[in-house]
């Protein structure tokens, strides 16, 4: 057993193989990005989507098997979310998927604008004490990010458990006119859509009696 990159669990020894043999051949390197991004992926790829933060990768693995047309970057720093990922690419062959184990905000500024159809941020840490806050993801500086590497017509996915966060996640999200908040009822954010699969953190926030939001924006075009 060694112990991964910013975690205190221990990898097994095929995990921590997988992490000098097969990370080295997946992650993105930002300064060198190719264009179209499109030719990142050993797969041919018609629109790519980016989860940042996937933690376990149970949803990121759901929607890579069901749609083998769309590439997917997953975007999560700490090595053993990494290499639970890095098992199932090894293991199905899956050929649409690229990696970057850093900070998704040193990435995003690198990629192609208007690249994305979809990215999400499920259940980011929601650094809760209020001299913390400045370490959230959700904030000004990553949703106009966000906006300029989403397409027009493409959807950016929030969600979290943590009241404050979620009030956090929407008041952030609003104030970009490029993104439009989907919902039209209350049920549109307490209800997780069908395409939306459940993560083994958001099922330990339902056990402890905690109740996520699930919050969906639109990319809008601009105004004519």
């Amino acid at each position: 057993m060694v112990y991964g990159r910013r975690s205190g669990h221990k990898l097994r020894p095929s995990q921590a193989a997988l992490t000098e043999t097969l990370l080295p051949r997946l992650r993105l390197d930002p300064s060198a990005l190719p264009l179209p991004l499109e030719r990142a992926f050993k797969a041919p790829v018609r629109e790519i989507w980016l989860e940042i933060g996937f933690g376990g990768a149970e949803h990121l693995l759901w929607h890579a098997r069901r749609n083998p047309q769309v590439g997917f970057i997953g975007v999560e720093p700490f090595i053993n979310g990494m290499a639970k990922l890095l098992s199932a690419v090894q293991s199905e062959g899956l050929a649409n998927i690229r990696v970057y184990d850093g900070d998704a905000r040193l990435l995003l500024p690198e990629l192609p604008t208007a690249c994305l159809s979809r990215a999400f941020v499920l259940f980011p840490d929601p650094w809760p004490k209020k001299r913390h806050n400045k370490r959230r993801i959700i904030n000004a500086e990553t949703l106009a990010e966000l906006a300029r590497v989403l397409k027009h017509g493409g959807e950016l996915r929030l969600a979290s458990d943590i009241p404050d966060y979620v009030r956090w996640m929407l008041a952030h999200a609003r104030r970009v006119p490029q993104f439009v908040w989907a919902a039209e009822r209350a049920e549109d954010w307490r209800t997780r859509p069908e395409d939306w699969p459940q993560t083994r953190y958001e099922q330990k926030a339902v056990r402890e009696g905690r109740t996520p939001a699930y919050l969906r924006f639109h990319r809008a075009a601009p105004a004519s």
